[in-house]
């Protein structure tokens, strides 16, 4: 089925979670209707030219022959297309040739994005991280040659962190960055998994790449960052040589096939350093996080992707005596349309945790108090990792469900429900494993201020749930919902009170905890948001019902998973299990 681009859900998403107010201060120009012209003119053009795109990628993906990377069929013309359209500045700084938009419209386009095809989001995708880093702490030579060029789209960006024996422990690094005696850097290694690392879509391409200077301390604070673009730049902006580095090959993979990954060669590369000598991991982490909410929003994308195909097949398919529906299409079984209610709901939760992630992130920056600034940015901490796992967990839930409404058929290559699954399976993998993601909610996130970022938020989620007790029709999600904010002040305070291992036992249940509470209480806020009589507007309703019974009355019990403890993990051994 074709791809239709979810504009209403998103800008009724980006209303309810405090966007117009942002707006209204920083952005006063920035009016409903434009807002809604932007979406409505990003999902055309994901419509028309990104979706028809998914299947061939995924059937003839990108190519590697003599040391060079060929982007899937008709790949690079929509990238020419999408730069050409303004797509890739949206919310860049107006200094160097961007938009100057919230980050949060950002997500909400390249939620359309990735929807219409995750392949190829994922290379303008790295990109905004790389200008994020730069613009933090770039040179001013790289500031003035290389960020306008990323901004605009011409050149694109990468993130080169992976090595063969240094995947998730990045104190393992050993890429080498010798000085050149001109101020520079020759880099050598090799790096691994390095997503859209080589292709023919843009003139050049940045790699930003971790590395260790000859007297870099061990471990992760012997780590610098490097500029090292595929060609080099002379001063006057212009492109120079190709540089010593080259693609050894590109992975074949489950999904994404459209997404070149490639492993990256640096042999002797030139390189500039960015920011502070070893402290590449510190400046790091600023495109990691950005790219963190982003891969978040790709689990909402996917899932909007499968969602819509098995609504659709299931009103196409007929299969035996449906309770209600006349002509037996497969919509009218009470299973089938509990699924695809709780996929919906599933989806609008994710994507108002990430939309709120991203205001959050705005606020941070442009709030005129500084306190509210403050605030903001230790929410967005907070709900980072959230953001990220729990949605890409609920990318693949909801993709792994459209396959099951599809039956035997979604086993199938030939209808495409497979591949929503395939592409979604990575998202909980790459940009730090939802594991890592949970280690970091427990162990740093909650910790950062004994607790209080996440009470407040507790206490804004308890507040929503007393307005939901008391609106006729949703009693019981309010109800639910002060259940699962209780389970989750329980599972906090435990948190709080247990260190190390056993606290780290918990931490993928408190996160799943945190993520479903916080994705009632946003359909909560949609529920009392939506005044409209059209069906469309009664149904947010009908969702956050849908969700209380079948998502937040397991609160309880998550909570008790959390508090379990350590010991029975601690105990078991490898001939115990099977080995």
């Amino acid at each position: 089925m074709s791809f239709r681009a979810p504009t209403r859900d998103l800008a009724f998403a980006l209303k309810t979670v405090g966007h117009a107010a942002l707006v209204a201060e920083a952005f006063p120009e920035l009016d409903e209707d434009t807002i809604a012209a932007v979406l409505d003119a990003a999902g055309a053009f994901t419509e028309e030219k990104l979706a028809p795109l998914n299947r061939i990628g995924d059937q003839q993906g990108a190519t590697y022959a003599n040391g060079k990377v060929t982007a899937a069929p008709g790949f690079a013309e929509a990238y020419q297309a999408f730069v050409a359209d303004g797509w890739n500045s949206l919310s860049s700084p107006q200094e160097y040739g961007g938009q100057g938009l919230t980050k949060a419209m950002e997500l909400a386009v390249f939620e359309m994005v990735h929807a219409a095809n995750m392949a190829f989001g994922l290379c303008p995708m790295l990109t905004q991280g790389a200008i994020e880093a730069l613009h933090l702490h770039g040179t001013e030579r790289q500031k003035r040659l290389v960020l306008p060029k990323l901004v605009s789209g011409e050149w694109t960006g990468t993130m080169n962190l992976t090595e063969p024996q240094a995947g998730s422990d990045l104190a393992a690094v050993a890429a080498r960055a010798e000085p050149d005696g001109e101020g520079g850097y020759r880099l050598t290694g090799q790096k691994i998994f390095i997503t859209w690392g080589d292709h023919d879509a843009a003139e050049n391409i940045c790699h930003l790449v971790l590395a260790r200077l000859p007297d870099a301390p061990p471990g992760v604070k012997g780590i610098s960052l490097f500029l090292a673009p595929k060609r080099l730049v002379n001063e006057d902006g212009s492109l120079g040589a190709a540089n010593d580095l080259r693609p050894g090959s590109i992975e074949h993979k489950l999904g994404i096939h459209a997404s070149p990954t490639c492993v990256m060669l640096f042999e002797g590369a030139r390189a500039e350093l960015v920011g502070t000598a070893n402290e590449g991991l510190a400046h790091m982490f600023v495109m990691m996080n950005a790219a963190r909410l982003q891969v978040g929003v790709q689990g909402v994308a996917i899932a909007e992707r499968a969602y819509q195909q098995a609504l659709a097949y299931a009103q196409e398919r007929r299969q035996g005596r449906a309770a209600w529906a006349a002509d037996g299409a497969i919509w009218g079984h009470p299973d089938v349309r509990r699924s695809l209610m709780l996929m919906k709901a599933r989806i609008e939760a994710a994507r108002g945790i990430c939309l709120t992630t991203g205001v959050l992130s705005d606020l941070g920056r442009l709030a005129a108090d500084d306190s509210v600034r403050a605030t903001a940015r230790a929410r967005q901490e907070l709900l980072t990792p959230i953001a990220k796992a729990w949605s890409t967990d609920v990318g693949v839930e909801v993709a792994s469900m459209g396959v099951q409404i599809h039956g035997g058929m979604g086993f199938i290559e030939e209808t495409g429900a497979a591949q929503h699954y395939r592409d979604a399976r990575i998202a909980p993998i790459y940009e730090g494993t939802n594991g890592i993601q949970a280690i970091d909610l427990i162990g740093r996130k909650l910790n950062m201020d004994g607790g209080a970022t996440m009470d407040a938020l507790c206490a804004d989620m308890a507040a929503t749930a007393r307005t939901l007790s008391a609106t006729a029709g949703l009693e019981t999600v309010g109800a639910r919902l002060d259940a699962g904010v209780a389970a989750l002040e329980r599972a906090t305070d435990w948190a709080l009170a247990h260190k190390g291992p056993e606290a780290l036992a918990g931490a993928t249940p408190y996160l799943k905890l945190a993520g479903d509470v916080a994705g009632g209480w946003i359909l909560g806020l949609q529920a009392l948001a939506a005044t409209g009589e059209d069906a469309w507007s009664r149904n947010k309703a009908a969702l956050a019902r849908v969700y209380a019974a079948q998502v937040l009355a397991q609160a309880p019990g998550l909570a008790e998973a959390v508090t379990a403890g350590a010991a029975d993990l601690e105990a078991a051994t490898p001939e115990a299990m099977g080995a």
